[in-house]
């Protein structure tokens, strides 16, 4: 895998300053002998982009060392079109052209789009205005949302979605549709996120949406409606099989860690996860709240199952003791790696000791309502004890989430920071 040779991190997202005469979307159209087909796509993409998107814009048509008459509608093509230009290369590749025509494009966002043009142009201003207003880094078509209109055969839905199921199982992926050929991105995104991308082929928009969402990155997904070229000259099997070395190949880089990504990262003032730059800050409190409230819910209605189950053969104090133990140890377990983000085995088995001596206090409130309830009622109904185990747990919860916050999870900040060097 290749070491990075980007800038430093990304400037804060904000809304692009329009330059007047300047294209603000450069569309590219990579292409491999399609003679036929070209001069249709870009003079019904040109009029297309005249007519309903409000700034300037280029058309880009990329040969990839055609054989065919391509070459020369394209540079047709370009003479007689304003705003429409061509340029060739002498290898073959998807990604290899998306690549040099990107890197030497002026324009803020760029996009790419298949020459069958199979995605309805209407989701084009869609697909880039959340690049141009700055609330996003990346943008893609996807055809696997319910409010897509997808025509084509069940064979190549098949691969798609299976496909799209092998990069969510193997690489965490969690876009929808990696390859629709319909996607868009910011320019100082592509320029830091290029030199990390390997593959010149058909893999080259998966990887550089698997690197980007690993970095952190927004990337903003457009239903659309879409119908399968039949004359489509895409090599199923071969390009399946390049895709799998793909996945194989950035997976196995991302484990190791050969890829730096936290570059990436965007100054204070764009991501809020960021303000955790500022010591004077309580951050996480909100998320950890959360997080902490739905997994007490859960260990909640686990407690209740398990003292429901052991109450039936066994006194109310045992069946406490032992379902509040076991659902614990589960709590601890999950709060541990949900709410406080801990992972790793480092400090599991203290974690879990500490979590005890937690369980411990809960269980003399717990046992103490109990205690209680029995000197006030001799046979108390089942639904009271629930009751009052359910008063209590509540009370046990605070000051649970207050122990973990402070004394089982305390965040860690082993060397101060300097804010103003961070956002420097």
């Amino acid at each position: 895998m290749r070491t990075d040779t980007s800038p430093g991190a990304l400037p804060a997202r904000a809304p692009l300053a329009l330059v007047p005469g300047e294209p603000v979307l450069d569309v590219v159209i990579p292409v491999f002998n399609e003679e036929k087909d070209l001069g249709p796509c870009v003079r019904r993409l040109h009029e297309h982009l005249t007519r309903t998107f409000p700034y300037p814009f280029r058309i880009t048509v990329a040969d990839n060392a055609s054989t065919d008459r391509t070459p020369e509608v394209a540079h047709g093509l370009a003479s007689v079109l304003d705003g429409v230009r061509s340029t060739r290369l002498e290898e073959k590749g998807r990604g290899r052209a998306l690549r040099q025509v990107w890197s030497a494009s002026d324009a803020p966002v760029l996009a790419y789009m298949d020459v069958d043009l199979s995605t309805d142009l209407n989701a084009l201003l869609p697909l880039v205005a959340p690049l141009i207003s700055g609330h996003s880094d990346l943008a893609i078509g996807t055809r696997l949302a319910r409010s897509s209109r997808v025509v084509r055969g069940a064979k190549r839905e098949f691969i798609s979605r299976a496909y799209n199921l092998l990069l969510r199982s193997s690489l965490a992926a969690r876009f929808s549709d990696a390859q629709c050929g319909f996607k868009a991105i910011r320019h100082e995104v592509a320029e830091r996120l290029l030199p990390l991308v390997e593959d010149t082929g058909w893999f080259f928009d998966t990887e550089l949406l698997v690197l980007a969402e690993r970095a952190g990155l927004r990337i903003h997904e457009v239903p659309v409606d879409w119908v399968d070229d039949p004359d489509s000259t895409v090599h199923i099997v071969r390009t399946a099989t390049e895709d799998l070395k793909g996945v194989w190949r950035v997976g196995r880089a991302l484990a190791v860690g050969a890829l730096p990504l936290d570059r990436l990262a965007r100054p204070f003032g764009d991501d809020p996860r960021d303000r955790s730059a500022l010591p004077e800050v309580e951050c996480g409190l909100a998320r950890q709240l959360l997080g902490f409230c739905a997994v007490g819910a859960l260990s909640t209605v686990l407690y209740l199952l398990l003292y429901s189950a052991f109450r039936a053969g066994t006194g109310p104090q045992f069946a406490n003791g032992a379902a509040l133990l076991l659902s614990a140890i589960a709590n601890t377990a999950a709060n541990r790696r949900l709410t406080f983000g801990v992972r790793g085995r480092d400090r599991a088995l203290r974690h879990q000791a500490q979590g005890l001596v937690v369980f411990g206090i809960g269980l003399a409130l717990t046992s103490g309502s109990l205690a209680a309830l029995g000197a006030a009622t001799a046979a108390p109904a089942h639904s009271t004890e629930l009751a009052v185990l359910i008063t209590a747990n509540l009370a046990a919860t605070v000051l649970r989430f207050l122990l973990f916050r402070a004394w089982v999870f305390p965040e860690r900040r082993d060397t101060p920071v300097n804010v103003k060097d961070d956002i420097r």
